[in-house]
């Protein structure tokens, strides 16, 4: 799986199954469920650290069907394995404001919904018109986007189905406008994220009211390495391999600083990375 992830970490999966449509959806959970295989649904696995020992079970990624997206007037509608800068990229090009948020965030529309992507002053729930589910042994279900609960880092969608599809809802904007705004949130993730390393983002949820980068870089953390993994100087709540980083030198980093900032503070701090496999 190593190659499927932004970490470039982790052991190989039983199967790996790429999904090209509904119908190859449909009939591959099937098939799982008859065999009682588990499965994990994966998108381009930038939030995901992977066991060394990998995952015993099927690792199903979406493929060309839902790849696609297409914009009506002030819509997007998009498949849920769309790559997420294309649909920001699109969306500038036709003068649609709503995505400068998510400029330089990587993965898919279907990852970002799964988390509610997004910044302290914008996510993409709040642009979010409708979600398509497919909901195992059942097909096909259609959210409109005020009936899901949206949280922060959260959306409680993945545990009711598989996201399939996004339809967003943006507000026509000056061009210009909307270019200033995706520039300053490039330059603020360029100067604050160690952008092009290999990475999985965050890997913890702010505390409320605090910053999990800035508790771990108070406990003396910055720069702290084991093994190919190091807490990243650029931003302390950033884990990064530096070559031949295994799944387990990352998940000694992450229970040093969950130690060490409970020990001193009290606070205990849950992680946004996804682990996959035994650990």
């Amino acid at each position: 799986m190593a190659r499927h992830t932004s970490f470039r970490i982790g052991g190989p999966a039983d199967l790996f199954i790429v999904c090209d449509s509904i119908a190859a959806l449909s009939e591959t959970l099937d098939v799982l469920s008859a065999e009682g295989i588990p499965f994990v649904v994966a998108g381009k696995g930038t939030n995901l650290l992977v066991a060394d020992d990998g995952y015993r079970g099927a690792v199903l990624v979406l493929g060309k069907q839902f790849k696609k997206h297409v914009c009506e007037g002030e819509y997007i509608r998009a498949g849920g394995a769309c790559i997420l800068a294309y649909l920001v990229q699109d969306a500038f090009s036709k003068g649609l404001a709503g995505l400068e948020f998510a400029v330089g965030v990587p993965g898919t529309l279907g990852g970002a919904l799964a988390m509610n992507a997004g910044s302290r002053d914008a996510w993409i729930g709040s642009v979010t018109e409708s979600v398509t589910l497919y909901v195992p042994g059942e097909g096909l279900m259609r959210l409109r986007g005020s009936d899901i609960g949206w949280g922060y880092r959260s959306s409680g969608l993945p545990e009711r189905g598989i996201i399939v599809e996004g339809e967003l809802r943006l507000s026509p904007s000056d061009p210009g406008r909307i270019r200033a705004e995706m520039e300053r949130g490039l330059t603020r993730r360029k100067q604050s994220q160690p952008m092009g390393a290999a990475s999985a983002g965050s890997v913890f949820v702010n505390p409320e009211g605090d910053s999990a980068g800035r508790l771990i870089e108070s406990v003396g953390l910055k720069g702290t390495a084991l093994g190919g993994a190091r807490i990243s100087d650029v931003h302390a709540n950033f884990i990064v391999n530096e070559g031949g980083a295994t799944a387990a030198d990352v998940l000694g980093i992450v229970n040093k600083a969950r130690t060490s900032v409970r020990d001193r503070y009290g606070i205990e701090l849950q992680t946004e990375v996804r682990f996959l496999g035994e650990f």
